[in-house]
């Protein structure tokens, strides 16, 4: 550890605890010391100044929250002394000016991709099921329990042998604490087609019930993950009464994508003889269309393919400090590379609102972004909620205090380049540069509609450690803090921990994660969510949820 201390931005009056300080501890920081009136763990932050009620607190070189009650210096920032605040934000036509970074190490890279008739290029090749109401759940965990293990695509084998093996030693009275969980068996070299990376299931509670307006964005939805370029088929299990009826779904979907030719199943069970029927019809069809999907293979495409989905969860003190910078300038290379960056989390923009306003490229987009965030606030409200309650208990625990603090280290995850769009929920990305992507900050409602957007990968960095993914878009772990990637190795994928120890700086690593992006891209590497099947999968009915 190079440094005890870290203070992130010139205008901040709170300095960031790098390791564990005690009570007594003297802090020599520019010229400066500091007294610690009390422990001050890891990640958290203390005070630079003695401050009155109602005084201003800075970090990031912004407003992050205002005082409660008379602060000490070198006292700990907590829920008891500090609650949010945030500046007010408008349109002020802004004179944006982006200096991008140097890309001459990738400016011939390419990554081998599935090409996709519109242009598009995957970074898998998935096929897609999908109901388009909830009554047909159980036929699809039927499909799947048919088809998972016998095409070499589950993962769940130790489990199901280390069950075997407690009931075999319960039978002969023999100590099942002496039996041990044995690694699982690589199912990929067992798969009958190797140009098929995965089948893919969405379950999902909607589809009738409910509004209209519900089925409404659930149809825009499921339209835009079978449109998806790491989709390359579709079945889709209908019951026929509920009010997101298939022509409603073809309907979207022709409408997102008037040259849609993928292979498209469509299979109805009250038009159906029987369920027994509909299931069998459904598998032999569908294996059918993964001998023709086989035939798609893996070829060169150049980096401007890629679209990058950006997210945090189960954040900490670190996640503006090592893991979300680092992905930032990640997502700063693949824009000046020509490609595609998603932001979203829109909770996790309160506080940054006026930055991600002055960075748009076009008066129309601003005040799209001010619109939908001043919607979302205001429904937040009238429940009696507000994005200010975003944090959660976790989060509060590793030093994220504020709404405003979690939102200005969340947002460095999407680098420093211009908002060339603003997205409602399920809209497509289409323009090259970084999209913002109206979603809620809920982990799994959040990367649902990033798919939906159009990213084709998701780095998602964890601070605390979160076992999420998406049924169509490779998901990678990044951890903020080495603690975390060694104690839960099972899920984590890169270490930005060394950004912290002082190891590697914030471009360093942000190279690194581009190249790793490449590799899982080209099939190279398999990130732990997707080994693990983590396919995750929530719909947002554009209720409240933060």
């Amino acid at each position: 550890m190079k440094h005890r201390v870290l203070k992130i931005h010139k205008n901040d009056n709170v300095l960031v605890a790098l390791n564990d300080l005690a009570k007594g501890d003297v802090i020599h920081f520019e010229q400066e010391d500091f007294i610690l009136q009390e422990d001050i763990p890891a990640k958290h932050k203390f005070f630079m100044q003695r401050m009155k009620p109602g005084e201003e607190v800075m970090m990031y070189g912004v407003l992050v929250g205002k005082t409660q009650n008379e602060v000490l210096k070198g006292s700990r920032m907590s829920t008891t002394n500090t609650h949010h605040a945030a500046e007010p934000f408008a349109y002020r036509n802004a004179n944006y000016d982006w200096h991008a970074p140097d890309v001459d190490q990738f400016s011939n890279r390419t990554f081998l991709g599935y090409h996709r008739s519109n242009g598009e290029v995957g970074t898998a090749n998935y096929w897609l099921f999908i109901p388009t109401v909830f009554c047909e759940n159980r036929n699809l965990d039927m499909i799947k329990e048919a088809l998972y293990a016998e095409l070499g695509y589950a993962v769940g084998d130790k489990y199901k042998s280390y069950t075997q093996q407690l009931i075999k030693a319960y039978q002969n009275g023999a100590n099942i604490d002496e039996e041990l969980l044995l690694p699982s068996q690589e199912n990929k070299r067992n798969r009958l087609f190797n140009n098929v990376d995965g089948i893919k299931f969405l379950n999902h509670s909607g589809g009738c019930g409910g509004t209209r307006q519900d089925a409404e964005t659930l149809s825009k939805l499921l339209a835009a993950y079978a449109d998806h370029p790491n989709v390359a088929g579709i079945t889709v299990l209908s019951l026929g009464c509920q009010h997101l009826q298939v022509s409603d779904f073809t309907s979207e979907l022709k409408k997102r994508n008037p040259s849609f030719d993928k292979p498209l199943l469509v299979f109805e069970q009250q038009g159906a003889q029987s369920e027994e029927q509909l299931i069998k019809d459904a598998i032999q069809e569908t294996f059918k269309g993964l001998i023709e999907i086989n035939k798609i293979e893996r070829k060169p495409a150049p980096l401007s393919k890629l679209c990058l989905g950006v997210k945090c969860g189960g954040s900490d003190g670190f996640s503006g400090i090592s893991a979300n910078p680092a992905v930032g300038y990640c997502a700063d290379l693949l824009v000046a590379l020509g490609g595609k960056v998603l932001l979203a989390e829109f909770p996790e923009l309160c506080g940054v609102e006026q930055e991600m306003i002055d960075r748009c490229e076009n008066e129309e987009s601003a005040r799209k972004f001010i619109r939908l965030m001043t919607e979302y606030n205001a429904l937040a409200h009238q429940v009696g909620s507000g994005f200010h309650m975003n944090p959660s208990p976790g989060n509060i625990k590793d030093g994220l205090i504020t709404d405003a603090i979690k939102s200005a280290g969340a947002a460095r995850k999407a680098g420093s380049s211009p908002v060339t769009d603003v997205l409602d929920y399920t809209e497509p990305a289409t323009k090259a540069g970084l999209n913002l992507v109206c979603t809620p900050g809920n982990d799994v409602e959040a990367t649902t509609g990033k798919a939906a957007a159009g990213a084709t990968l998701i780095l998602f960095t964890t601070g605390l450690g979160t076992p999420t993914g998406n049924p169509v878009c490779p998901t990678i772990k990044v951890a903020t803090n080495t603690g975390l990637a060694q104690r839960m190795k099972d899920i984590i994928d890169i270490d930005a921990g060394a950004i912290i120890s002082g190891d590697k700086t914030i471009p360093e690593m942000g190279a690194d994660i581009l190249n790793y992006c490449i590799s899982v891209a080209s099939g190279e590497e398999i990130p732990k969510a997707v080994q693990l099947n983590q396919d995750d999968f929530i719909p947002w009915k554009r209720g409240v949820s933060l």
